[in-house]
């Protein structure tokens, strides 16, 4: 789904070498440092990689073939006996990945939180081109115009993973999809769609070859959000940033602008319910996805 394809293979096609096993009660561990440098985009840009709280999380991530660099767990729960975390450990040490059993203090600045979960993955992210976004007819996606909330992104991505959506398309300067708020918001379903990120201009160039509707919310938007046809062909969900919405280049992109009608005072909805309101829209008009 991505640049690279990830298994519990290395590239090239190898088995993966056993991961090691390190055991880490001092936060001034370089391995810490490291690992905790990942709250920064700097940091993830410059490595790749991201992290994933929780242990049901980072099992989601094995399943579905992304690759785990390193798994941390609750020294703790381990000698608790927790049957699962120990499964989740051999599994992660025949894949490759090293393993750090860590206390408490450990595990809190890594999640720079108390209580936190008692595994925390490391994981190599994965980006999709925008040239291998082919939508057939019927089948939908999203475009999002420099959305900056992480909370909003998080939960755009769980509601087009609920609707059977095939992918995001982050345009312009939008919010990391691999920070960890945004992570922590996706419930897992970062695992589960394909993301874009898109210059205006490639989401431009991109544009002109796709045969699909985009269909933008835009406040001067005359077409009811449910008048257009979602079953007759691909449809582009296009939703604007969370103050200003669409810029006028890519309100100009669109094939048609529509409005989610407002019967109370509000003018305007929230970014991920607005988002929501059109996915499920989409999915009842198109009728399967």
């Amino acid at each position: 789904m991505t640049d690279e394809t990830y298994s519990s293979r290395r590239p090239g096609g190898a088995l993966a070498a056993p991961g090691r096993i390190k055991e880490i009660s001092s936060v001034s561990n370089p391995i810490v440092k490291d690992i905790r440098a990942l709250a920064q985009k700097r940091h993830r840009d410059e490595t790749g990689l991201f992290l994933v709280e929780g242990l049901k999380l980072v099992l989601d991530g094995i399943e579905s073939g992304w690759d785990l660099a390193t798994l941390v767990v609750s020294k703790a729960a381990l000698q608790g006996g927790s049957e699962v975390l120990t499964r989740a450990v051999s599994r992660a040490v025949g894949l490759g990945a090293d393993v750090v059993e860590a206390s408490a203090k450990v595990l809190e600045a890594i999640a720079r939180r108390d209580n936190p979960q008692a595994a925390i993955g490391v994981f190599r992210r994965q980006l999709m081109p925008i040239s291998r976004i082919r939508l057939q007819p019927g089948e939908v996606a999203v475009a999002l115009d420099r959305v900056r909330d992480p909370g909003n992104l998080g939960t755009i991505l769980r509601t087009i993973d609920a609707t059977g959506a095939k992918a995001v398309i982050l345009v312009g300067d939008c919010v990391d999809p691999f920070s960890l708020e945004t992570v922590r918001a996706t419930m897992g379903s970062i695992f589960a769609v394909p993301v874009v990120k898109a210059k205006a201009a490639e989401f431009l160039d991109w544009r002109a070859g796709f045969t699909g509707q985009i269909v933008g919310t835009h406040m001067s938007g005359t077409v009811d959000y449910r008048a257009p046809d979602y079953a007759g062909g691909a449809t582009l969900l296009f939703m604007g940033n969370e103050q200003a919405g669409l810029s006028e280049e890519m309100a100009a992109a669109c094939s048609v602008l529509v409005r989610i009608p407002q019967a109370g005072r509000a003018d305007s909805l929230n970014l991920a319910v607005a988002t929501g309101v059109m996915l499920f829209e989409a999915r009842r008009g198109a009728l399967v996805l």
